[in-house]
C-alpha cells in the first residue's frame, strides 16, 4: 500500500520546486493524492478492511486542509494543481 521510491521521486520532481523539495505544499498534496488512489484500489479488493478505511479518511482530511491553505495562499497554484491531479473540489 505504500508508494515506491521511484513514484515518490517522480511526484516530487514534477510538483516540487526542485528534486529534493519534499516540503512544498504542492508536493505534499501530490503524494497524499497518490496514496489515496492506491488505497481506493485496495478497497475494491478488500471492502471490509475498516482499519485501513480510517487511515484513508485521515489522509483525505489532511489533503483537504492543505488544499484549503493553498487556496487561501495562492489561488492560481491551487487551480493548476487540482487540474493536474484530477481532484474534484
Amino acid at each position: 500500500m505504500s508508494l515506491t521510491k521511484e513514484i515518490k521521486q517522480e511526484l516530487i520532481e514534477k510538483f516540487g520546486k526542485n528534486a529534493e523539495d519534499t516540503g512544498s505544499i504542492e508536493a505534499q498534496i501530490a503524494l497524499l493524492t497518490e496514496r489515496i488512489k492506491t488505497l481506493n484500489e485496495h478497497f475494491l479488493q478488500h471492502p471490509k478492511d475498516h482499519s485501513s478505511r480510517r487511515g484513508l479518511l485521515k489522509l483525505v482530511s489532511r489533503r483537504k486542509h492543505l488544499l484549503a491553505y493553498l487556496n487561501k495562499k495562492d489561488h492560481e497554484a491551487y487551480k493548476k494543481l487540482i487540474g493536474e491531479l484530477n481532484i474534484r473540489r
